[in-house]
């Protein structure tokens, strides 16, 4: 049975938006308000970030925006409350990322089989290694029905992307450069890299993330990908908002329009 996130895919294999926003953030409440409303205004697949005190691909607006979570008191178990019937109201594939340390404090096991019931479609743990993967939490991952995303880089070897590809199920995570999320970048830069991706003809569907913030750099990632991933943009826009909903219409229309 194909998931849902395959069954995105086959709908739509082009101009694919996936939204980030921060569980937790701008209040400890504000999740299901901010998942709302990307569905509503246009979002194929929203990915939750759970904060975290020390991650290692966050810029410094989705850092700021996990320490204002923590702040508001976010746990991976009120996290889970708050996803409790979440699917009553959100039909877009969901896909949560964090990293490794909260999750094993958490219990690996519970947590899959807790984003399984919950209603969560798949995983990005950039910090799991290829090894432990295969070795020990990969069959975890399956036997809970959660896809799984593996990230490359312009620096991963062809090998190695062919190996990520092979192991990812959902969609593969192209970071478009060796950099943190955020921060000004210009995609025509890493062409070369794009290419090489797309003439892999991959298993799996490729979406760009890292510095993907308005219309212009959605188009550029679309033209070389299935679709493209932005974040620091679009929790910038949220954090003082008085209306997340009429904010978030705003900034979708912008880059989707």
């Amino acid at each position: 049975m194909k998931s849902n996130i395959d069954q995105l895919f086959q709908r739509k294999n082009k101009r694919v938006l996936n939204v980030y926003c921060t569980a937790g953030y701008p209040k400890i409440d504000s999740l299901l308000t901010v998942m709302n409303a990307l569905q509503e205004h246009g979002a194929d697949l929203i990915e939750i970030g759970m904060p975290y005190s020390d991650p290692l691909a966050d810029g410094p607006v989705i850092q700021a925006s996990s320490s204002r979570a923590l702040e508001n008191g976010i746990t991976l178990t009120s996290l889970f409350v708050q996803l409790k019937e979440f699917r009553k109201q959100i039909h877009v594939p969901v896909i949560l990322m964090g990293y490794m340390n909260p999750v094993l404090q958490y219990g690996f096991q519970r947590f899959c089989e807790d984003a399984k019931a919950a209603g969560i479609d798949g995983l990005i743990l950039p910090d799991l290694p290829i090894y432990e993967f295969e070795s020990a939490y990969g069959p975890m991952i399956k036997k809970s029905g959660l896809d799984f995303i593996f990230l490359v880089t312009p620096e991963t070897s062809e090998e190695r992307i062919r190996k990520l590809d092979e192991l990812s199920n959902g969609f593969l995570y192209a970071v478009s450069s060796s950099s943190t999320t955020g921060g000004d970048k210009n995609l025509q830069d890493q062409s070369q890299y794009f290419s090489k991706l797309k003439g892999m003809h991959l298993k799996n569907p490729v979406l760009v993330g890292f510095g993907i913030k308005n219309k212009t750099s959605f188009e550029q990632a679309c033209e070389y990908a299935n679709g493209a991933i932005i974040g620091s943009a679009y929790i910038s826009a949220i954090g003082d908002a008085s209306d997340i909903n009429q904010t978030t219409k705003e900034f979708l229309d912008g880059i989707i329009r």
